[in-house]
C-alpha cells in the first residue's frame, strides 16, 4: 500500500512538473516556430499547445515509471535508517530537540524578514538563517535538556501501573510505588542503585544491604520486573524457578528497606534488549548498575557508567593468600595440564595443584606459588613442596 501511494505521489509531481516546463518553454518554441501558439483554440489554447502538453506528460509520466523503483527503495531506505536512528534516541531528547529547532525558525523569521528586502541576496538570507539557527537551536537544547526538562516536571501518581497483566506475585508487587523513571525527584535520584535481573535472583545483595555498606536508593526497573515475570512463567523449570524467586527476593526486598523503589521507564519501550535498557536508563539518571553479569558490566563500562558487581565485592573480600604460603587442600581431579590436580576453597576458589596429580582423593599440604586475580574470579596455583615426605604431608593435613 505504501508504495502504491508513494508511486502515485511521485507520478503527480513529475506530471505537474512536466506542465510547468512546457509552459515555460512555450515563448522560446513559438519565436523558434514563427508561431503564435498561444493563439485561441480548443478550451482557449491551442493545438499545439495541447500537442505539447500532452508529449510532456507522457515523457515525463514514462520518466517516472523508470526512475519510480529506485526513488522507492532510496525513501523506504532513508525512512528506516531515520526510524533507527529515533528509536535509539530518548524520546525526551528528540522533544527537546524538536523545541530548540521550532525556537531557531522563529529568530531567524523575525531575524530575516528585515533582510529580505535586499536585492539580489535578500531572498536568501532567511533560509540560510533558518538552517544555521534550526540546527544551533537543536544542539543547544540537547546540551540544556535536564533543564528544559525540569520546566514540564511531572510526578506520576502513586499506584500507576502497567497494562500488562501479571500473575498475583507480581501484582503485589506492582501495588508499590511505581515512579516515572525520566522525571525522577531530585531526592531519588541521588546515589540510584538499578539493580539488574542476574542479581535480583542471586539474593546475595540483601546480605550486603544488612552490613550497610551500599547506600543510596534501590531502583528496580519495571522491564526487569517484567522479565523476571516472563521467566516464572517459562516452561523450563530451571528458569521458572529462577523468575519466582527473583520476584519472592523482591518482595523481601520491600519489607525490609524502605527505599527500594519500581520505576516505570516508557522512554527506553523501542529497545528490546533488557541490558541494553537498563545502561540507557542509568545513563538518562545518572545511576549505578548492580549486577554480576560479566558481559553487562564491560558494556556499561565501556559507555562510562559506574557499575558495581557483587563477584567483584565478593573477590575482594576473601582471604589473601601470599605466594610461598602453605595451605591445606583436598585434591579433587584431575587438571587439564600433565600432572596438574584441581582443588577448592571453601569460597570457591579454584587451585591448580602442580605434581599433585598422583594425590588425588588425598587431603595434603600444598605450597602456594601464585595468584591470578581476574573480574572473574580469583585462581590460586600452588606445589607440592619437594622436601617433605609423602607421609609427612598426609600428616600435617590430617593434623589442621
Amino acid at each position: 500500500m505504501l508504495r502504491r501511494i508513494l508511486t502515485a505521489a511521485i507520478a503527480v509531481v513529475l506530471t505537474v512538473t512536466g506542465l510547468i516546463l512546457m509552459e515555460q518553454l512555450l515563448p522560446q518554441i513559438s519565436y523558434f516556430l514563427g508561431y503564435n501558439i498561444h493563439s485561441k483554440g480548443l478550451l482557449g489554447y491551442s493545438y499545439i499547445h495541447w500537442l505539447f502538453a500532452i508529449v510532456s506528460v507522457l515523457f515525463f509520466s514514462w520518466v517516472g515509471w523508470v526512475i519510480t523503483p529506485f526513488l522507492i527503495k532510496f525513501l523506504l531506505k532513508y525512512s528506516e535508517l531515520v526510524a533507527s536512528v529515533l528509536a535509539k534516541a530518548p524520546s525526551a531528547d528528540i522533544i527537546v530537540s524538536l523545541i530548540g529547532v521550532l525556537v531557531g525558525l522563529i529568530l531567524a523569521n523575525l531575524i530575516g524578514a528585515p533582510f529580505s528586502r535586499l536585492p539580489i541576496v535578500g531572498s536568501y538570507i532567511p533560509i540560510i538563517l533558518s538552517i544555521v539557527l534550526a540546527l544551533t537551536g537543536a544542539k543547544v537544547a540537547s546540551h540544556k535538556s535536564k533543564d528544559i526538562l525540569g520546566l514540564f516536571y511531572r510526578s506520576r501518581p502513586p499506584g500507576e501501573l502497567s497494562s500488562a497483566k501479571p500473575d498475583d506475585m507480581a501484582q503485589d508487587l506492582q501495588e508499590e510505588v511505581v515512579v516515572d523513571a525520566a522525571s525522577m525527584p531530585a531526592e531519588l535520584a541521588a546515589f540510584n542503585k538499578l539493580l539488574d535481573t542476574s542479581v535480583i535472583i542471586d539474593g546475595r545483595i540483601a546480605d550486603i544491604l544488612k552490613t550497610g555498606f551500599l547506600e543510596g536508593n534501590l531502583v528496580i526497573p519495571h522491564f526487569v520486573l517484567d522479565e523476571l515475570q516472563r521467566l516464572s512463567d517459562s516452561s523450563d523449570n530451571l528458569k521458572r524457578a529462577k523468575g519466582r524467586r527473583g520476584l519472592d527476593f523482591i518482595h523481601e526486598l520491600q519489607e525490609m528497606f524502605h527505599h527500594v523503589v519500581i520505576v516505570q521507564d516508557p522512554e527506553h519501550d523501542m529497545i528490546q534488549d533488557v541490558d541494553s535498557k537498563l545502561v540507557a536508563l542509568a545513563k538518562d539518571t545518572n545511576s549505578i548498575i548492580v549486577t554480576n553479569d560479566f558481559n553487562l558490566n564491560k558494556v556499561a563500562s565501556i559507555q562510562g557508567i559506574r557499575v558495581l558487581n557483587i563477584n567483584d565485592l565478593a573477590n575482594a573480600v576473601k582471604p589473601v593468600v601470599i605466594p610461598g604460603e602453605e595451605m591445606t587442600a583436598y585434591l579433587l581431579r584431575e587438571g587439564k595440564e600433565s600432572g596438574q590436580a584441581i582443588a577448592y576453597l571453601q569460597d570457591g576458589t579454584m587451585i591448580v595443584v602442580e605434581g599433585g596429580r598422583k594425590y588425588i582423593g588425598n587431603k595434603i599440604r600444598i605450597a602456594v606459588t601464585s595468584v591470578l586475580q581476574t573480574s572473574a574470579g580469583r585462581m590460586i596455583f600452588a606445589k607440592v613442596p619437594k622436601n617433605h615426605d609423602v607421609r609427612d604431608m598426609l600428616a600435617g593435613a590430617e593434623r589442621k
